[in-house]
This record gives C-alpha cells, structure tokens and sequence, in this order.
C-alpha cells in the first residue's frame, strides 16, 4: 500500500501565490495541490505551508564539535545535535560547511574536519539524520596546506558545493585592516608588533598560494561537477576573476558594486540571513536589506544561526518594499535549489519531494510547529 498524508486547511505558499486549501502527499511526493478543503487529514487552521528550507552555507556543526576551546565532542553526537537544531529550523536539506586550509585562527585540522565529514556521511547511511545533509567545502586558498586538506575529500560523493575564500588582511571581507584589526588582533590577544608580524606573514602567504589554489580547486571542481562559490568578493575585478573560474554562486559581496557585478553576470548571490535581521553586516560590509531592496539578492544562508533562515524569511516577506512571501520564500527554497542543481525540490509542486514545513507567525516571528522530510515527519 502506498503511505499518504493530508494536510488541510493551509496557506499553501507557492512559488508565485499563496493559496488556502489542501496537499495530497503520496510515498513522499507531492501527488496533488488543490484549493478545496477536504473533511480529512491533518487541519492546519490557518498555519502557513512552505516548503522545507535549504541552507547552502552553515558553519554551526563546528560549534558542536567545539563548544570551548580545547574542548572535543564525540562527531556523531556532534552531528545530531546540530542536524536537530537545523530541522526544528525548517531546514530539510543542509550543506554543511567544512573548512580546508589552516591558519593561525584555525582551531581545528584537516584530519577533524575530515573525521566530521564520515560522521555525517554514517549518519546518512544508519538514517539516524533529520534532514538531507551534503557537504560544504570552504577552501581558505591563502593557506599552504589548503590543497592537502582538499585531497581528504578527493573521492567523496556527499561534497557538492565548494567556497574559495582568502581571508588575509587586505583581502575581500577584511579590505579595511581596522576591521581586521578588530576581530584577529582582539581573538588572537596580540599586541600591536604580534599583529603587524602576523598581518605581514599572511599577506605574504595570500600573495603565494592564492592565485595558484584557487586555479588548481576550481580545476578539481569542474572535473567533478561540484558547484562553486566565490565568498567576499568586494571588486568588479574580483567577479571577472570568479567569472573565469567557473563560479555560479557569489556568497557575501561585501560591497553593493561586487553584488551588482555578479547579478549581472548570471551568478547567483547569496547574503547571510543574520545581516538581514540585524539590519546589517557584523563586519561592517553592505546591507542583504539593501541587495533585497535593488534586486540583487537571490538566496540567504543562516551562516551560524539556523533559525535565523525562516526568520528572515518571514520578515523580509512582511517589511521588505516590493518583496512579497513567495518571493522570500524562495530566496531559502526554490534559488538555493536551482543553484545546486537539485530539481527534486524547492517549491510546492505536484511530483516535487514532499519536503514541507508547517509554521505560525506568532507576534512577528515565525514558529516551525513540524517538519516533513520526504512525507515522513522529523519535527
């Protein structure tokens, strides 16, 4: 017999509209979307139905693994935890982001993220997980080792999507060396010679592996079909480099020109969800409201809070100027599946997965009441 599921009475948010009635789920697709309300089957009263959301860029499993400094925690544990927090967020596919390339500030090694990565993939295999988890590869290109972290994952089936990053004084996020200044200097307890000894050696590491990394990843990357990401790209020369590379998607510009750049040239642009409900950028970069407001933003990613996706989610959909529900509705569904290339899901359709989220807006912000995963519940 085939499993079915009935959900009623719901404001259905379609890619284009929001609709009250009713979804057919069968054997975990959708089988039919219709605006009668039927007698049977689980009552929404109201609540709206989204689909399940679908995070390209989080760095939050790390904080698991490491909750302090020094401070381990079993992996599969590790995994759990973070694979909980990210469902109860409405996220049903997660691209969990796994740093290659080590420098000063890097608290963990290649060998961890590595041990990180089979434990995810094992969780996979056991279907101890909640959501549909794939692997992020975020590739520190200035780091000497970054090619050796790299071949760690030379054969892995699960890594999909891959960021070449540099963040060295000077460099993209951190052009302006106060910024910088403040984060590393403070983090690292470095008086002014310690830092402008440790500015001089990574500047001088950048300027030797840069160039050469990011050639020989998005190589790599293009052989295996992996999509690829360019991060904190400032410059329209920095989106002509990201262009010629084969990048299709543009995660943080930190600059309103970087962002219109890459619009322009057909890549997809991915801002963090917290910049959004903040107001702005911790490190003092553009404003995703402002992309928003000139059309330029296409996906948001929860970067290291995974509950932040849905809410700005529904407050971009509420207060955004010209953006209505669907249309932030799709900046965590329907994008960031089309970026990927996952047909299979992303938006309420007959024959798409049945990967759903029931949510009630309660006083402004958005509470995830359950989540579907291929029309089985997992929250």
């Amino acid at each position: 017999m085939s499993a079915e599921l009935i959900l009623n009475n719901a404001k259905i948010v379609l890619e284009d509209d929001v609709i009250t009635g009713s979804i057919l789920v069968r054997d975990g697709k959708i089988a039919d979307i219709s605006e009668r309300s039927v007698s049977s089957g689980e009552d929404f009263e109201g609540d709206y139905l989204i689909p399940g959301l679908i995070e390209l860029h989080t760095d939050h499993l790390e904080g698991h693994y490491m909750p302090r400094p020094r401070v381990r925690w079993n992996p599969i544990a590790a995994v759990l935890a973070h694979d909980a927090q990210i469902a109860a967020s409405g996220i049903t596919t997660v691209f969990d982001a796994l740093r290659v390339g080590l420098d000063e500030d890097a608290d963990m090694s290649a060998d961890e993220s590595r041990k990180l990565a089979d434990a995810i993939e094992d969780s996979v295999e056991q279907g101890r997980l909640r959501a549909d988890h794939y692997i992020h590869l975020r590739c520190e290109v200035s780091a000497s080792d970054c090619l050796e972290g790299f071949a760690h994952f030379e054969s892995d089936g699960r890594v999909r999507l891959a960021s070449l990053m540099d963040h060295a004084p000077g460099q993209r996020q951190f052009v302006n060396l106060e910024t910088y200044a403040y984060y590393y200097q403070r983090k690292l307890k470095l008086s002014d010679r310690e830092f402008n000894a440790f500015c001089e050696k990574r500047m001088a590491e950048s300027a030797k592996n840069s160039a050469p990394h990011r050639k020989a990843i998005s190589d790599l990357c293009r052989a295996r079909g992996i999509v690829l990401a360019s991060h904190d790209d400032a410059t329209r020369a920095h989106v002509d480099e990201a262009v010629e590379q084969g990048i299709h998607v543009a995660e943080f510009p930190t600059t309103l020109e970087a962002a219109a750049a890459s619009k322009q040239a057909g890549l997809s642009v991915l801002m963090g969800a917290p910049n959004v409900v903040r107001g702005g950028s911790h490190s003092g970069n553009v404003s995703a409201r402002e992309l928003a407001e000139h059309g330029y933003l296409d996906i948001l990613s929860s970067d290291y809070i995974p509950f932040s996706l849905i809410q700005s989610t529904f407050f971009l959909g509420e207060t955004a100027e010209g953006i209505k529900l669907p249309d932030a509705v799709r900046l965590v569904t329907k994008n960031p599946a089309d970026a990927i290339g996952f047909n299979d899901r992303g938006v309420i359709e007959i024959g798409k997965r049945a990967d759903l989220v029931r949510v009630r807006v309660d006083e402004h912000i958005p509470v995830v009441r359950t989540v579907w995963r291929e029309g089985r519940r997992v929250v």
